[in-house]
């Protein structure tokens, strides 16, 4: 009888051999040692040790005893006979003729291998479950395969699936109730009061409170938008709830998957919970709104800086220099005329009189030329003591008004703290709000000088501030200070020298690092599972010995290279790669393999990739923990991803008297079923999946990586759209950094704020995997690239390789400072510190390490060890290690075998090409997305890796079986063409038209008919 939460099929597949082990399993879990023989080869007759085997091997496998014995697949049957040297596997139909035999053989192994009753652990399982369903908050189904791992290692015979499940689910649900209980105990009866109100609809408005802060305000970068989300930040703190203590007696997973799903519930189904899990709810999710209202503040404060008053303050500097530049020409040329007079009258003698020389200047050009043509000048060059110009900030202090209303209660709103750095600079913008509220007596807007914080103020902000010439009696202009102030805080906040501790994005890097007696206590383990040492010596002599070896083997080698030339400055120049020419063998086959190919409507591939993969619409689970109810759920997931990877919307895929695909049935389980975490799991039984295949094994091992960014037009406002003329034409846009493997998978992602650096974020996309083990190397184009993440990949055991489109300015390390590289010496000018890397030892393993465990972002790391392109001592540290293997990279670069620069080139067209696949899938809107908030574009993109890893999958597989099909016809096939091959050619793939969603009846383990690759069937392109 199915119990809740299992499909019919899982309850089937109970206990049971459902898939044919792999030979790496035979050998794995079916071997027998020589205790097993023994125990084995005292039974009488063949069939009745290969009976006795099988029983074996089955309850280690299943953790269950079978019914009928030899009910096994027959390559289990063959490898244990083989063991046993047991010629004829068929005998053990034998061993089922007496009934009582196999019990007797149950109760034997029972007691020699110790498999004991589930009622023997029953308390310690429950207790384990129990401790699991209160601190991870994970699904039923997740914590039921979880238990049978945990009852397999302990030898426990597995109970009847309904007990099993049963039990669990109530545990899960008396950990639920806990949580609700401990949660509605916290709050005051006031409070309560409070939190119920928040499903309530105001007078005049249409929405209730906690509908209205869940959406946020709309991410406009102007200052009023930045008024109400202050306006929203001090709404939600103003409840106190901060000061209940909910972290302290509830486990974060726990409070993240309840505030999640009060972020998605509607009021409604809020309203029906029991009062203890409605309490509960509202509380976690008014703890997640404090840190979200900030996050929301302060990504439009950094909108607006970038957008509307630091881009635009350029931009109208720039257009006021070329303005100006005929008018500064001409009053220079004039000036020019005077000066050369001047220096004339240096041969006229000691006697010259200072008329005779103005009357030599008016002969070139007039008094009244030379004081106007000094006014233009004066007025348009900044002072000559001065390293940059201020005509931007002139600019940025005219858009004044643009700032003031949210100015004065910024910090007052939120909560900031500082380190040493940011501690001044925080102290001056918490005091602005009493410089502009001061009335002063002299012209608007100058005030006295008494009244700020003066050091704050350096550069070319001294002169907009003090005046030049200064202000009489030391006044300073309290606009250009404001703004002077607010720019500094804003790089502060950016470098994360000032930190929101409430907010999740904008927090404090540092006090997320490992320290005290919690990195003490992993500190051995994360170094070994690193590689690295405690002490760093032995390793930079050991990159000593490496890097000096290199540089002189690719020296020596450099004259002999044809493709690489070093000119009269010494810098290095490589000839670009020459095309491979491809065999007629691999042009037939692609063309064979690709005609051969069926064609497919894009709903109907992702419908038959979920046949073959059935934990892709498993992975999809409801927001509120529990299991869906509604029938033909994997259809409306398929249709779901459909129109949203299309980017067309629910209207050409919608389908009336349809459930499944009725609007309101796909606006629910989008709303309910999509998030980031969900379309994780579903990607990764996909790249299992096609790892298992030859031809994707043909094509790499899957361990290297490649990390790329696709851009994406906004046209709407939203937080994450930012301007870049270059991708986005007038509009705005953002970046979806993603990451695929050598077989052309996609790994991770992530959304980027407009064009960004990458390397800011790749280091996130690869540690943010969905599933598997990290890859060995990691391939880049030139904008991720920089010593700091050189240093921290290789820290972190990945070998990076980003392409080299600068060679020329390459600049490589050495040191060895003495050593002759010949024709590298010029190019080896740079010197490693070593020294630096020793005295920053400690701390360099335990940020890393902080970063291979979770504990802090890596984007946050990377921000926290650079100020603005300037790395502190530590990032220059970590730079300095990177340095190495920079150099070393360089140096296989242009080293004479090609095939490094041909691995780097080959990957990096693969994940151009699954690009290529990427546009054509997202073709609706003209590929532009329209989202105002991050969550909806993780959701969209994330369903379209999803579509795009379906796709891929289905055409490897599909290749797989024409390459098997070519070959049982005698047609030969190189394993190097095979290598070639694309899983991205996507002329069979339909995307345009009529949405179906009907799948072929195809029989178990079955695929569709291939076509006739000698047909003429057009393909579209």
């Amino acid at each position: 009888m199915p119990v809740e939460f299992l499909t019919d099929d899982e309850v089937a597949a109970y206990g049971r051999f459902t898939a044919v082990p792999s030979r790496a399993d035979l050998e794995r879990a079916f071997f027998l040692d020589d205790e097993d023989r023994a125990l084995v080869g005292v039974r009488r007759g063949e069939h009745s040790q290969l009976g006795f085997a099988l029983q074996l091997v089955t309850v280690r496998w299943l953790g269950v005893f079978l019914e009928d014995p030899v009910d096994v697949p027959l390559v289990v049957v063959d490898f244990v006979a083989e063991q046993l040297g047991v010629d004829d596997s068929s005998r053990v139909r034998e061993y089922t003729g007496r009934r009582a035999t196999a019990f007797e053989h149950q109760l034997l192994i029972r007691r020699e291998y110790g498999w004991v009753d589930f009622t023997v652990v029953e308390a310690e399982f429950v207790k384990w479950v129990s401790a699991r369903a209160w601190t991870s908050g994970d699904g039923p189904k997740a914590i039921f395969a979880d238990a049978l791992d945990w009852l397999r290692r302990r030898k426990v015979l597995l109970p009847g699936v309904s007990t099993l499940a049963r039990l669990i689910a109530r545990l899960r649900q008396e950990a639920a109730e806990r949580l609700w209980g401990d949660l509605e105990a916290l709050v005051t009866s006031s409070q309560r009061h409070v939190l119920e109100q928040l499903l309530d609809v105001p007078p005049g408005s249409r929405v209730s409170d906690l509908e209205r802060w869940r959406k946020g305000v709309t991410p406009r970068a102007s200052g009023p938008s930045i008024i109400k989300a202050l306006d929203q930040v001090a709404e939600v703190t103003g409840l106190g709830l901060a000061r209940v203590g909910v972290e302290d007696m509830v486990p974060q997973q726990r409070l993240d998957e309840l505030a999640k799903y009060g972020m998605r519930a509607d009021a409604s189904t809020l309203r029906r919970h029991p009062p203890g899990r409605r309490v509960a709810t509202l509380l976690a999710t008014v703890r997640h709104l404090e840190g979200k209202s900030i996050d929301d503040a302060l990504e439009l404060f950094d909108l607006l800086m970038v957008t509307e008053l630091l881009s635009k303050a350029r931009s109208a500097s720039d257009k006021d220099k070329v303005r100006t530049h005929p008018r500064l020409a001409k009053a220079s040329a004039r000036l020019a005329a005077a000066v050369e007079v001047l220096f004339d009258a240096e041969g006229w003698g000691e006697q010259v009189r200072i008329g005779q020389i103005w009357e030599a200047i008016e002969e070139v050009v007039s008094r009244e030329q030379v004081r106007a043509a000094l006014i233009v000048v004066t007025e348009n060059v900044p002072p000559a003591d001065t390293d940059e110009g201020d005509d931007w900030r002139s600019e940025l202090v005219k858009r004044f008004s643009t700032v003031s209303g949210f100015l004065k209660v910024l910090t007052q709103v939120i909560p900031f703290g500082a380190n040493a750095e940011g501690a001044p600079v925080l102290a001056a913008m918490t005091a602005v709000a009493d410089v502009l509220a001061h009335r002063s007596r002299l012209a608007a807007p100058l005030i006295g000088g008494h009244l700020i914080d003066g050091p704050v103020v350096t550069g070319p902000w001294r002169r907009l501030v003090f005046g030049h010439p200064a202000h009489q009696g030391g006044a300073v202009n309290r606009h250009a200070y404001a703004l002077c102030v607010l720019e500094r805080f804003w790089r502060c906040l950016k470098r994360r020298e000032i930190f929101a501790e409430t907010s999740t994005k904008w927090r404090n890097p540092q006090a997320a690092l490992l320290d005290g007696e919690r990195w003490q206590a992993i500190r051995t383990d994360t170094l070994t599972a690193l590689g690295l040492p405690e002490s760093p010596d032995a390793l930079l002599a050991e990159h000593a010995q490496a890097l000096d070896a290199t540089l002189r083997e690719v020296g020596g080698r450099l004259s002999a290279n044809p493709n690489t030339r070093v000119d009269e400055d010494s810098r290095i120049h490589l000839t670009g790669l020459k095309g491979v020419e491809e065999p007629p063998s691999l042009v037939d086959l692609r063309s064979r393999t690709t005609a051969m190919l069926p064609r497919v409507e894009l709903p109907e591939m992702i419908l038959e990739v979920m046949g073959w993969v059935p934990e892709l619409p498993a992975a999809f689970t409801a927001a509120s923990g529990g299991q869906a109810r509604m029938g033909d759920l994997r259809l409306s997931i398929a249709a779901c991803l459909t129109a949203h990877s299309l980017n067309v919307g629910y209207r050409p895929i919608a389908k009336k008297g349809v459930p499944a695909l009725e609007r309101s049935r796909l606006s629910h389980v989008y709303q309910n079923y999509f998030r980031p975490e969900t379309l994780s799991a579903a990607n990764v039984p996909l790249v299992d999946a096609q790892a298992t295949l030859r031809l994707a094994q043909a094509w790499g091992g899957g361990l290297v990586a490649a990390v790329d960014g696709m851009r994406f037009v906004v046209p709407v406002p939203a937080a994450f759209a930012r301007p870049n003329r270059k991708y986005f034409g007038s509009k705005r846009g953002m970046t979806w950094l993603n990451a695929i493997n050598d077989r052309g998978m996609g790994c991770g992602a992530k959304i980027v704020s407009g064009t960004i650096r990458d390397s800011l974020h790749m280091v996130d996309v690869i540690f943010g995997f969905d599933g598997g083990a990290l890859p060995d190397v990691v391939v880049t184009d030139t904008g991720s690239y920089s010593d700091l993440v050189f240093g921290l990949l290789e820290l972190l055991g990945i070998s990076y390789r980003p392409a080299l489109a600068d060679l020329p300015d390459q600049k490589g390390w050495r040191i060895n400072t003495g050593a002759d590289y010949g024709p590298l010496n010029t190019f080896a000018r740079g010197k490693v510190d070593l020294g630096k890397i020793r005295r920053n030892w400690d701390d360099i393993v335990r940020v890393v390490s902080s970063i291979y465990t979770g504990s802090v972002r890596a984007y946050d790391v990377v921000t926290m060890l650079q100020r603005d392109g300037h790395p502190t001592a530590l990032g220059e540290a970590i730079a300095a290690y990177g340095r190495i293997f920079k150099t070393l990279h360089i140096l296989t670069y242009i080293d004479v075998d090609e095939s490094y620069r041909r691995d780097i080139k080959d990957i990096r067209n693969l994940q151009e090409n699954r690009h290529s696949l990427a546009r054509k899938i997202c073709h609706g809107k003209r590929g532009e997305l329209y989202h105002h908030y991050e969550r909806g574009l993780e959701n969209q993109l994330g369903a379209l890796g999803l579509v795009l890893n379906c796709a891929t999958l289905w055409t490897t597989r599909y290749l797989d079986a024409a390459v098997t099909q070519l070959r049982n016809q005698g047609y030969p096939i190189r394993e190097d063409d095979l290598a070639r091959l694309s899983p991205f050619v996507h002329s069979h793939l339909g995307v345009l038209g009529t949405y179906t969603f009907a799948t072929p009846n195809l029989a178990p383990g079955k695929i569709r008919d291939l076509r006739d690759p000698d047909t003429n069937e057009d393909d579209e392109a």
